[in-house]
């Protein structure tokens, strides 16, 4: 039944995702959907997410970027699993990045990631997929790695 509901949500997520956008420099860089979080038994969190799907979108991410609504984020979708690692170089916010194996498990979550560093962030397995959210929100929605991610393949 939750996952009808998400597939629902999903569904309907595809079509309104352009109206939560803010900044326009990302709207015409990257496509949008909805991606839904399930952080426990009862709690299940939409958010809009931009997607980076190619090696140009991937090195862009959200660089330059001053502000993110709450429930907005992006995700780095890889064809292939492998050990994926991220800076902060040119990013402006503070940010929490999930590394998610390709069923959408979670794998590890480096929390409060610190802006413009240069500092490499790694997943600590082969993952398919690495989600940037604001920084806290995870621990504010208490998402983690027994979470599971749902969202658009694109197939």
């Amino acid at each position: 039944m939750i996952i009808a509901r998400i597939v629902a949500i999903l569904g309907i997520g595809l079509l309104l995702s352009g109206q939560s956008s803010q900044d326009d420099d990302l709207d015409a860089a990257f496509d949008k959907a909805i991606l839904v979080i399930s952080a426990g038994e009862h709690a299940c969190y939409a958010f809009d997410i931009y997607l980076a799907l190619d090696r140009k979108q991937q090195m862009r991410g959200l660089m330059h970027v001053r502000h993110m609504p709450e429930f907005t984020g992006m995700l780095f979708v890889y064809r292939d699993a492998n050990i994926h690692s991220m800076w902060m170089k040119n990013t402006f916010i503070p940010l929490d990045m999930l590394f998610i194996r390709a069923d959408g498990t979670v794998s590890s979550i480096e929390t409060d990631t610190v802006p413009q560093s240069l500092k490499s962030i790694s997943s600590i397995e082969p993952v398919n997929f690495v989600l940037e959210l604001n920084a806290g929100v995870t621990e504010r929605l208490h998402i983690n790695t027994d979470s599971v991610v749902y969202f658009p393949t694109g197939e």
